[in-house]
């Protein structure tokens, strides 16, 4: 990712090493999930997280170009497996990148496209990482057909917030922190971490 800040390694600021009393464990983490439509992987994953971190997590998504709907698809598959879809909306990254945005704990990019666009300086110097996926709002192909690559791409998405729900967040410093989120980013379907 390119930010429109200096180069996040140089922005590095340390994250806790050992809880102080209850702080640490009640801490809700911020995530923001990226890509340029904001219309499939990105809500996907807010959907996702927010279910499974539930208490732990906050996920949020938006992208550099939303399309301003969500795909129907999308939707539906969330619908059908069990997944919260009440406040998901196409929106833009500038919401979250204005002074008055929430302090965010991580950035993920999971498009591509958006992992290469100059993005915003982020409130809260969050930890960035890359988890390419392929685009379902670009599959060309029967409903039945897109419907069994959408499943593909959140099952990946599944595979990949385990092992991130799984991470002791504040037991690990920056670096290893981003170590682990990048090697997460390669997880495919099935597959252990690298």
């Amino acid at each position: 990712m390119r930010w429109g800040g200096p180069p996040c390694p140089r922005r590095l600021k340390p994250l806790p090493t050992h809880p102080t009393g209850n702080a640490m464990a009640d801490k809700i983490y911020t995530v923001l999930f990226l890509c340029t439509g904001n219309s499939a992987r990105s809500i996907l994953a807010e959907s996702l997280l927010n279910r499974e971190g539930a208490g732990r997590f906050r996920a949020l998504s938006a992208g550099s170009h939303p399309k301003g709907a969500i795909d129907p698809q999308v939707l539906a598959l969330l619908t059908q497996t069990g997944f919260p879809t009440s406040g998901l909306r196409s929106k833009s990254w500038d919401e979250f990148a204005a002074p008055h945005g929430p302090a965010l704990d991580f950035v993920i990019t999971v498009c591509d496209s958006a992992a290469g666009e100059v993005c915003p300086v982020w409130p809260g110097q969050p930890v960035t990482a890359h988890w390419s996926l392929p685009d379902p709002a670009a599959f060309v192909g029967p409903v039945a057909e897109k419907n069994a690559f959408l499943g593909e791409v959140m099952r990946t998405l599944q595979a990949r917030l385990s092992l991130f729900l799984a991470l002791p967040i504040p037991a690990l410093d920056r670096l290893s922190l981003q170590s682990r989120l990048d090697a997460i980013g390669a997880v495919r379907e099935g597959e252990p971490p690298a």
